[in-house]
């Protein structure tokens, strides 16, 4: 009887916790997070995304991970902290500190650090165990509509 109601009152809390993290992906539910990354942590802005480097993303053949992979996985994480329905990617400045070797796991967190109106700034570092390999600024936009949706011509023809 003690163990069902230890066990109700920590689904409670993980539950509540859940609420009040709003740890709920909003953008982008349908990347493939095999090459992008899986989320470990999410909560307003701030998310913590594992990416699991593979064969697939080899360059060479000493097993160096091409940086499109990273940089694949540090925006779905710059994307994430925002965690609005239609954030976009507007611009970024990035360095890649150190390689990344088949068979590493990157860990990146990012933070999301300015708002003004509808523009988002993100820190994004990426790290293999305690060695930073990657560090990003990236600027967002959240538009009102999906971005393959806004009609961008409708101002330009009249």
């Amino acid at each position: 009887m003690a163990n069902e109601q230890t066990n109700t009152q920590n689904t409670t809390e993980v539950l509540q916790v859940a609420v009040n993290q709003k740890d709920v992906l909003m953008t982008h539910e349908k990347i493939n997070t095999v090459y992008s990354g899986e989320i470990l942590e999410l909560k307003p802005g701030y998310v913590k995304v594992e990416l699991e480097t593979n064969e697939v993303m080899r360059a060479d053949e000493v097993g160096l991970v091409h940086g499109g992979f990273i940089f694949s996985a540090a925006d779905f994480a710059a994307m994430a902290a925002v965690n609005e329905p239609n954030v976009v990617l507007a611009s970024c400045s990035c360095l890649f500190l150190a390689p990344v070797r088949v068979g590493d796991i990157v860990v990146f967190e990012a933070t999301e650090h300015q708002k003004e109106g509808r523009k988002r700034n993100v820190t994004v570092r990426g790290f293999v165990h305690e060695i930073k390999i990657f560090e990003g600024e990236f600027k967002t936009v959240v538009t009102e509509r999906h971005v393959l949706r806004l009609d961008l011509l409708k101002n330009s023809e009249s």
